[in-house]
């Protein structure tokens, strides 16, 4: 058997290699090897010819054409200057097989101004969804009145929420962009993930590729979706252009795959939405900042799980250490796992909540030395005995929890009365969570305070598991800078800058 330091040190070594790896599979697709001008393999850009080019977007039902016929034209740009960033809104029409939560789909033509695109042997297109499916987000009501947040609610869209099925939601926004780079390929090691977005010709002896067009998918956003109702006639769409490297461009496909294949294992809109956020709304150096943080993170989250794991396994009393602490944090744990599950966060928040509360409940159960016997099918929970020891420490916890009491509960309380008269919920059960993670966030670092004291009366902080507050400290600072990329309601956000404040106390008491 292994043991822990030579544990510790292989699960280093191990992100080391992880980390390495991946930046060489990153350099990898952001550098293209250009071909070498003797080669026979060549294949040149067609847009070094400057061809003078025209932009067209038609929308249709059916999912491929072959004409102009049943497609409608919505946008036409002629002069089409790939150079040239430009954002453009325009009204496009609903058929009704759409309104009936069908599909309607845009067709993105890439051609030479002046001929029509299915008459132009040298146009490219690519196809994009307008419309996606999606659970409409529950009405909230004031609990007290019945109010909700709009007075004319259509009679639709409170059939659609009852039922809890998805409905079609309109796509506002297209975002459009050309690979404009003069980059030579070698045909005998083109890229897989460009390769697929190229059309090549024929031009004399040489062979050449047509623009490469693309539909930059990560920037269409939840918040930017619009519930499609059978009375909608026409809808915006705001249709963006602007131009791409080619190392940007096969980052960008690489990551709209990592996204699909995230919605294929099982993750809904919202959940892949929180991932197209880090990229779209994140500068790219951020973002390579981002993924050294967050593997770190995820580092620091399993070395600290295991050393907090391995002190309580070891814990054999409570000496020096506060019970009401440790209750306190199952029940705050617990408690924003469940508020994080109503507010449907991203998983990325979402699992390691999850993992703490798990781990949060065992320490309960080590810190009261419950036992589970069973006489048949009924359990039977008993609880340990305190040593004089204990009882001293007992006794400081329960001094602090006293005067802590007579500030805690009222402001609590008052919260949770004003939210109600105040603020709308979608259900009493969405209050009664909101209510109680207000409390654990905004009064959350005042049951720290129980621990504090124990620790000054005591003397000591040896009794505390040093290891695991190093790592999850880490993890704290680390949290700050999530709390600005990652999207997560506003109190859990300021909750990561309170920790901070609670453990530089305990520095503080260790100094």
């Amino acid at each position: 058997m292994l043991n822990r330091s030579s544990f510790t040190t292989l699960v280093v070594g191990v992100f080391i290699v992880y980390v390495v790896h991946t930046c060489w599979v990153m350099y990898g697709i952001v550098y293209t090897k250009p071909c070498e001008s003797h080669s026979d393999n060549c294949i040149k850009p067609y847009l070094s010819k400057r061809p003078k080019l025209q932009l067209s977007v038609y929308t249709t039902t059916r999912t491929s054409i072959s004409a102009e016929n049943n497609v409608d034209l919505v946008l036409n740009v002629d002069n089409f200057d790939v150079e040239s960033r430009f954002e453009r809104t325009v009204n496009v029409t609903v058929p009704k097989k759409t309104r009936n939560n069908g599909t309607l789909y845009a067709y993105i033509f890439l051609h030479h101004s002046g001929v029509l695109p299915w008459h132009d042997g040298k146009q490219v297109h690519i196809v994009s969804p307008l419309t996606t499916y999606m659970i409409p987000k529950p009405e909230e009501i004031n609990l007290i009145t019945g109010e909700t947040g709009t007075q004319q609610i259509d009679t639709e869209k409170k059939e659609s929420n009852a039922l809890d099925e998805p409905v079609s939601h309109w796509r506002s926004r297209l975002t459009l962009n050309v690979m404009v780079e003069d980059f030579i390929f070698d045909g005998s090691s083109l890229p897989a993930d460009v390769h697929r977005y190229m059309k090549m010709i024929q031009l004399g002896k040489s062979v050449h590729y047509l623009p490469i067009l693309f539909i930059d998918q990560l920037s269409n956003r939840v918040k930017d979706l619009m519930m499609i109702n059978r009375s909608t006639t026409e809808l915006p769409l705001t249709v963006s252009y602007d131009k791409i490297s080619l190392g940007k461009l096969r980052f960008w496909i690489h990551m709209q795959d990592a996204v699909y294949s995230l919605q294929q294992f099982g993750f809904s809109e919202k959940d892949a939405d929180e991932v197209k956020g880090i990229f779209v709304d994140t500068n790219l150096y951020f973002l390579a900042l981002t993924f050294f943080v967050a593997a770190f993170h995820l580092l620091f989250d399993f070395l600290a799980f295991k050393n907090d794991i391995s002190f309580w396994k070891k814990k054999k009393n409570m000496v020096g250490m506060s019970t009401k602490a440790v209750l306190w944090r199952c029940f705050s744990t617990v408690v924003i796992f469940l508020f994080l599950l109503d507010e449907q966060t991203s998983l990325l928040v979402l699992i390691p909540a999850g993992i703490g509360a798990v781990i949060e409940v065992w320490k309960v159960k080590k810190a009261l030395k419950i036992t589970f016997q069973w006489r048949g099918l009924t359990p039977i929970i008993k609880f340990g005995t305190c040593s004089e020891s204990e009882k001293k420490t007992e006794e400081y916890d329960t001094q602090a929890m006293k005067y802590l009491s007579y500030l805690l509960y009222p402001l609590c309380v008052g919260g949770a009365v004003y939210s109600l008269l105040n603020i709308r919920y979608k259900s009493w059960y969405s209050w009664l969570i909101n209510s109680f993670v207000n409390g654990v966030y905004a009064f959350g670092f005042l049951f720290m305070l129980p621990q504090l004291f124990v620790n000054y009366k005591m003397k000591s902080v040896a009794h505390l598991p040093w290891k695991a507050f190093t790592y999850k400290a880490f993890n704290t600072f680390i949290d700050d800078i999530f709390a600005f990329i990652i999207t997560m309601p506003t109190s859990h956000r300021l909750a990561c800058f309170r920790d901070d404040v609670v453990f530089l106390i305990y520095l503080y008491q260790r100094w």
